[in-house]
């Protein structure tokens, strides 16, 4: 059985267990059943989903931190007087070569404010993006790669 699905079953039964529907109460389930999970994973043979929860935190923690900064950056832009914008359109070059994580990219991408995926090369090579904030090129695509893409290709491989 998959793990992700079997912590949800143990987040449920948890849930069914203690009486309280609520979502906190679903996340402390989720909790404890990865707890128990981690305890008993040397009974199975598979530890992967074991090692993958924490990177995918780790991902969606990061994605968090930027998504607050852009916020921050083009909100202060905004209400200030002078812009600093420089917009530019960069090819990035992609690690990522499967559909699923070049769209995963591109939406996270996407969802950052001050940033926007617009195209990918016919050959999944590059990945074209339009930032506000574009000062140094070779800097913006080594954030973006040893950030975003970096943090996905650990879940995803």
């Amino acid at each position: 059985m998959n793990k992700l699905l079997l912590n949800i079953l143990l987040a449920i039964t948890w849930m069914f267990l203690t009486g309280d529907l609520e979502f906190m109460n679903f996340v402390e389930g989720f909790v404890i059943g990865f707890v128990i999970l981690w305890i008993s994973r040397y009974a199975s043979e598979s530890t992967k989903y074991i090692s993958k929860v924490p990177k995918v935190i780790s991902l969606v923690l990061y994605f968090l931190y930027e998504l607050l900064v852009a916020n921050i950056k083009v909100a202060y832009d905004i209400i200030t007087p002078r812009h600093r914008m420089k917009p530019s359109i960069i090819a990035l070059p992609l690690s990522v070569d499967k559909d699923f994580e070049i769209t995963i990219l591109a939406n996270m991408i996407t969802l950052t404010p001050g940033t926007l995926s617009l195209d990918v090369s016919s050959d999944k090579k590059i990945l074209y993006v339009h930032s506000m904030y574009v000062s140094d090129p070779e800097k913006f695509k080594k954030e973006i790669k040893n950030g975003f893409e970096r943090r996905l290709m650990e879940i995803t491989r």
